[in-house]
């Protein structure tokens, strides 16, 4: 009687044990490589891709609880790229004059690097100095470009970065 009673007890006390030896690990998440900027200019879809893989990427480095101001501007090559770039200046133009709040990510992109530095440092003519302290910027686009950006945006008071589209 002892004996059946010491087997029931060890297996009793053993089969918590076995049962964790059992559980399934939690599947580990698996990271995407980043995505590359598209070799064409032309391809509107492809650039928008990368665009979004950037900036997904940066939010969650930056541990960002707000949705960032995206600033896409499409391809030169595009009908009527014209119109877009006139809306996007306005838009852009309005939000810097305005001013954003600090903790905000600001993010400006386009195939077109040079002409979106254009509308960068037209947008940032009016912003007023300092009214944008502790807010990130990225400029998303050529090496040549970013320099001419960080001076038009920095009396703003920005945190500027620059991503070489790549």
């Amino acid at each position: 009687m002892k004996t059946s009673i010491r087997l029931l007890l060890i297996a009793c006390l053993s089969l918590p044990a076995l049962a964790a030896c059992k559980k399934e690990e939690a599947p580990q998440k698996v990271e995407k490589a980043p995505l590359t900027a598209p070799a064409s200019a032309d391809d509107e879809k492809a650039w928008e891709a990368y665009v979004i893989d950037v900036v997904q990427r940066r939010v969650e480095a930056d541990g960002l609880n707000t949705n960032p101001y995206v600033y896409f501007l499409p391809p030169e090559s595009k009908p009527g790229f014209e119109d877009e770039y006139n809306r996007l200046l306005e838009k852009a133009t309005a939000d810097a004059s305005r001013g954003i709040t600090a903790g905000n990510m600001l993010v400006f992109a386009s195939p077109s690097s040079a002409k979106m530095a254009d509308l960068v440092v037209a947008a940032f003519a009016k912003a007023q100095e300092g009214s944008m302290k502790g807010v990130k910027l990225y400029f998303i686009g050529k090496p040549e470009d970013s320099e001419r950006v960080k001076a038009a945006v920095s009396p703003a008071g920005v945190d500027y970065a620059f991503i070489e589209a790549k």
